[in-house]
């Protein structure tokens, strides 16, 4: 599908240079001389090289439909990941490379994911936006930090570290935003 340069959105994967790349962060700029541009940076899909680019409105770019579907994590092996088919029952591995080291520090037995394809293969995943994840270490409050918002450093399961309140302790299970490992709140379970 065709769209303008200046129509680019962050999340968009576009067809460029005969490769597919993902947009991650737009700026429109209008230069004091000369016409408005969008500045684009974007992450080639497959291999995940950055690239910086300019748009101009009278451009017109490809836009690709991803196929998405949702997938149940079963169980990982060295550098595979297996998932399985909601509906189908199928399974699909997909390796470490598609997946990146952000997201499989995430991934949980049971965890339900967004598998993005392009022409029937594999390209992507998606994580839920919260995970709930206990807490194995977090250092003592300092006293008297507690009259501001101060956060303290602490360790998760899954080894990722994260600024938490003063009031959340090792053994305390809390949610957390897996686009970008910040602490969102207490879990309620």
């Amino acid at each position: 599908m065709k769209i303008d340069g200046n129509e680019i959105r962050p999340g968009n994967v576009i067809e460029h240079q005969d490769r597919l790349w993902r947009a991650i962060k737009i700026q429109h700029v209008k230069p004091g001389k000369g016409g408005a541009y969008l500045q684009v940076e974007l992450r080639e899909v497959r291999d995940g090289t950055k690239l910086n680019e300019r748009f101009r409105s009278a451009e017109t770019v490809e836009r690709v439909r991803l196929d998405q579907k949702e997938y149940q994590f079963l169980f990982s092996d060295g550098d595979l990941y297996t998932f399985m088919d909601q509906e189908t029952f199928e399974q699909v591995t997909l390796g470490s490379d598609i997946m990146g080291e952000e997201k499989r520090q995430f991934l949980q037995d049971g965890m339900i994911v967004t598998i993005e394809s392009y022409e029937e293969s594999p390209i992507g995943l998606e994580l839920p936006e919260r995970c709930t994840l206990e807490v194995v270490e977090a250092d003592a409050v300092v006293k008297g930090q507690t009259a501001s918002s101060s956060y303290k450093p602490a360790v998760l399961e899954n080894g990722v570290k994260v600024l938490v309140p003063p009031h959340i302790e090792a053994g305390t299970r809390i949610v957390v935003s897996t686009a970008d490992a910040s602490y969102v709140e207490r879990a309620k379970d």
